[in-house]
């Protein structure tokens, strides 16, 4: 048991804790219910209710939640706006999201020589300025070819 102060008044019969608290005007908490032991706290519970919704909002604020990001080139694509694209790509990997690279294949295109579709996907993370691995791909869409990147 621990007092309302920070002392630890070490291990007492349920009885005594309650009567200790009483005195004191204050409420038994059981902050640890599995330990062996249990371990009971003196203090006023609206106090501790507080704290904890306290600890727990302040959680979720920082836990960052990995989305995955959407960049289209198409086969046709300049090299100007591959590096764009590519700069882009570095900036979402550096947040820590995933980036999905999709090559938009239209029409004919679809039916294309598959090593030249590959060699057009590869010209797109040629240009990115940072360390990357696939995470999944190179798979065949609805729209074209893609792959997904995460940072390494």
């Amino acid at each position: 048991m621990i007092g309302d102060d920070g002392t630890n008044y070490g291990v007492l019969e349920i009885s005594e804790a309650l009567s200790l608290a009483k005195e004191k005007g204050l409420d038994l908490i059981e902050i640890s219910p599995t330990a062996k032991p249990p371990i009971a706290k003196i203090m006023d519970y609206g106090k501790w209710q507080y704290q904890e919704e306290r600890k727990h909002r302040g959680t979720g604020k920082k836990a960052h939640t990995t989305q995955v990001r959407e960049v289209r080139a198409g086969i046709q694509t300049s090299e100007h706006d591959l590096e764009m694209k590519a700069k882009k790509i570095g900036e979402f990997l550096t947040e820590g999201d995933k980036v999905k690279v999709a090559l938009v294949l239209r029409g004919r295109a679809k039916y294309l020589d598959k090593n030249f579709i590959k060699e057009r996907l590869e010209r797109v993370l040629h240009f990115i300025p940072l360390e990357y691995k696939i995470a999944e791909g190179p798979k065949q869409g609805p729209r074209g070819i893609y792959i997904i990147l995460e940072k390494k």
